[in-house]
């Protein structure tokens, strides 16, 4: 997530119950006048406390924080410095949550996305060869791509113009992605010259602790327990230290974010023919964030008349933060799900997402710990969160062939080819070809046409790569 993930179940906080209670705590908390956070926050307009949105927001950090982890250690097979990932990643999940809470004043966090990290680094800099420098630029195109489609309102249209099918479908071809990613780092997936992939060493340390990770991620998420994902990676980093691990200590002056400060390269990812990269960073860019916006705040009680205006305010949050961590050294980055969970503890406000940037700060003390954390600890929470992503396959109306093949079609794709990119080029070229061989041309929007278009172009030109 992940960014994926649905919003938790359960009673709504917003029952009439507890909206009485949280007027009566507002009641208290305000009783001397409004202070500084009650008139940048609105929180008795929104039914809420201080101590509601601080410990919303410690339930929120806890659901991401793994991110801090995982993130170095995908970006860090692609070349870049695993220190200065790190600290670009608390910098940008602390400026782009800051300003959603500031600006938007929204409970919304947010980091870089996953799936978009894996794609940056498996795909573009490992798989097509280019350098991590100009995997940076092309996010900075399609973050200036995203700030303009947001700006000009083009961004709503652009969504509703892509069919719900090919939209399953990204989530679940990218949880499919993750999934072998996390499989292959763990050492439970193997290469074989006869089959491709075989199965690893099951005795190997590695493994034996990634699926003890898993095991403990998934049961602890079951029984409702906040962090389990970061619990799970934790778990497993101190018991690698027994296992030949090295341990560099918890706490420490932050490294240097100078390796990936401002290194992108904007001439080179121009230069690079990497067209389908940007579109594809701009793709699931759009449909994560919108959708995680949307769902999010729909569960906080926000989608309503007088306070959708704070939704466009959020779309640029978003749209900023993306260009904002590219310059900083860092994928992609969205609004995450994981916020749901800070919702459904209270939060209902910006103060919320104040307190996840502040604690996204304070991680900057342990880079140590992030560096002694093995990848086989990471995959487990990768493996999680690509299980998670599959439930969306429920949505897709298996009954019209049109809409589920091109859906299956763009899901086995991108783990097949390791590439995102070619699962939503071959989705997008089906979905248009079967509707139009089977008289359906009218049900496809004009911007399906258009992608698949220049995904047809780029095959017959350019290539695979």
């Amino acid at each position: 997530m992940s960014t994926f993930e649905q919003a938790p179940q359960g009673a709504d906080p917003r029952t009439p119950g507890h909206v009485e209670s949280a007027r009566a705590r507002a009641a208290v908390s305000g009783a001397s006048g409004p202070g500084l956070l009650e008139r940048v926050f609105k929180l008795s307009a929104h039914n809420t406390t201080v101590r509601t949105e601080v410990i919303a927001g410690l339930t929120t950090f806890l659901t991401m924080a793994y991110i801090i982890f995982v993130n170095p250690s995908i970006l860090g097979d692609a070349g870049m410095p695993k220190g200065s990932v790190f600290v670009a990643t608390c910098l940008i999940a602390a400026l782009g949550t800051l300003i959603m809470g500031l600006y938007a004043n929204y409970p919304i966090a947010m980091a870089p996305g996953m799936g978009l990290n894996a794609y940056f680094a498996y795909v573009v800099v490992l798989g097509m060869g280019y350098t991590w420098q100009v995997a940076l630029g092309a996010v900075f195109i399609s973050g200036c791509l995203f700030l303009i489609v947001t700006v000009t309102g083009l961004r709503e249209l652009f969504i509703q113009g892509i069919p719900q099918s090919l939209r399953t479908a990204i989530t679940v071809g990218i949880g499919m992605f993750l999934a072998l990613i996390a499989l292959k780092s763990a050492g439970v997936v193997a290469a074989s010259p006869a089959t491709f992939v075989t199965l690893g060493d099951l005795h190997s340390a590695p493994v034996v602790l990634a699926t003890l990770g898993f095991l403990i991620i998934v049961a602890l998420d079951k029984l409702k327990v906040r962090g389990a994902i970061l619990i799970g990676i934790v778990t497993v980093t101190v018991l690698s230290f027994f296992g030949g691990n090295k341990f560099h200590g918890v706490f420490d002056a932050p490294p240097s974010i100078a390796p990936t400060f401002m290194q992108l390269d904007i001439l080179g990812a121009l230069k690079g023919g990497i067209l389908n990269v940007v579109l594809v960073f701009f793709l699931v860019e759009m449909f994560d964030a919108t959708g995680t916006l949307m769902g999010v705040a729909k569960r906080a009680g926000l989608l309503v008349p007088g306070k959708m205006e704070r939704m466009n305010k959020a779309l640029l949050a978003d749209s900023g933060a993306i260009f904002a961590g590219s310059l900083l050294g860092t994928s992609s980055t969205t609004a995450y799900v994981e916020s749901a969970a800070g919702v459904q503890a209270g939060g209902r406000t910006g103060l919320t997402a104040v307190v996840v940037a502040l604690l996204f700060l304070a991680c900057l003390m342990i880079s140590p710990l992030a560096g002694s954390v093995p990848a086989y600890a990471t995959a487990p929470a990768l493996l999680f969160v690509g299980c998670l992503m599959l439930r969306d396959l429920v949505e897709l109306d298996w009954e019209d062939t049109t809409e589920v093949i091109p859906a299956a079609v763009t899901a086995l794709t991108m783990p097949f080819t390791y590439s995102i990119a070619n699962g939503l080029a071959f989705g997008f070229i089906t979905y248009a070809v079967l509707k139009l061989c089977t008289g359906r041309a009218r049900e496809v929007h004009a911007m399906v046409w258009v992608i698949a278009a220049v995904f047809l172009f780029k095959f017959a030109y350019i290539g695979g790569h």
